[in-house]
């Protein structure tokens, strides 16, 4: 299947994609009413708005650097997941959404990166907990607030990963625990976006690594894996040729293909890839 991933409503059901993912909540702090007639994805601890409002809701480091823009490779600003008061205000957002339609995507859910999040809070609810180790709490922590916001999910639970699948990097990075969260999560949803996609060769590479990080065969003639992925493209001002060829590497691997921000660049894409392999063309990985 296809789908596209969009903040305008009107996009969600457009031809030639099979569903919509609308962004009720975004990084920005945007807030939009979900749609009955989309996949209501919603932002956990991206939110540049609550983060501006509220000093104390941005995670830490050990020298006290708070996760914003102002950091180095920082595209937004973080809330630290152990703030209860704004765990409980996504949960509402969730109970919004799962009341006119009952799947929901996660996205940027997890710590912002190695280091954080060291506020006094977290420090204590790690003294407190029976964990010897700083990584595998936070990976607790993570995985706990994902089961209680999928128990509230009456549909399908998907969740946006971070594109890497080396062993170790993505619990490590942002306190994620893949098996842990594999009990709780339906389909994960992996972005690999580029602003042309000349070359594939890397998309590939990741691709295969995810297949087999889940539990799937690499070789895609194998098992698929256990807990299926799809793979989300970007598809603003993409040449239409280049976003074909990436739709074919990634539909080789992943169960489906999403494209994010520019449903009609997308489609154009689609329907020339549909024309093509009518005409008998074939679209091959590097």
């Amino acid at each position: 299947m296809y789908g596209v991933v969009t903040r305008n409503a009107d996009e969600v059901d457009m031809d030639p994609f099979d569903l919509g993912f609308y962004e009720v909540k975004d990084v920005t702090g945007r807030a939009a009413a979900p749609l009955p007639n989309a996949i209501n994805m919603v932002s956990c601890f991206g939110d540049n708005a609550a983060a501006g409002e509220n000093a104390d809701l941005v995670p830490v480091n050990e020298r006290g650097e708070p996760a914003n823009r102002d950091r180095t490779y920082f595209d937004w600003a973080y809330v630290c997941p152990t703030h209860p008061e704004y765990r409980a205000g996504l949960l509402e957002i969730i109970d919004d959404c799962v009341a006119v339609n009952d799947d929901v995507r996660l996205d940027d859910v997890g710590f912002p990166r190695e280091g954080y999040c060291r506020c006094d809070r977290c420090r204590r609810l790690f003294a407190e907990s029976d964990h010897d180790e700083w990584t595998d709490w936070r990976a607790a922590v993570i995985t706990e607030f994902v089961a209680e916001a999928a128990d509230r999910i009456p549909g399908r639970t998907l969740l946006t990963l971070y594109p890497d699948p080396y062993p170790g990097h993505l619990h490590a990075r942002a306190g994620l625990d893949i098996d842990a969260l594999a009990e709780h999560v339906d389909e994960f949803v992996v972005p690999v976006y580029d602003l042309h996609y000349g070359t594939t060769y890397w998309l590939e590479s990741i691709a295969r690594g995810f297949r087999s990080r889940l539990g799937g065969d690499y070789d895609v003639h194998g098992a698929p894996p256990e807990t299926p992925f799809s793979i989300e493209l970007y598809a603003v001002n993409v040449d239409v040729d280049d976003l074909i060829h990436a739709t074919a590497v990634a539909e080789t691997y992943a169960k489906d293909v999403f494209f994010g921000y520019d449903a009609s660049n997308a489609a154009a894409a689609l329907r020339r890839k549909a024309a093509d392999a009518r005409e008998g063309k074939v679209h091959r990985p590097e």
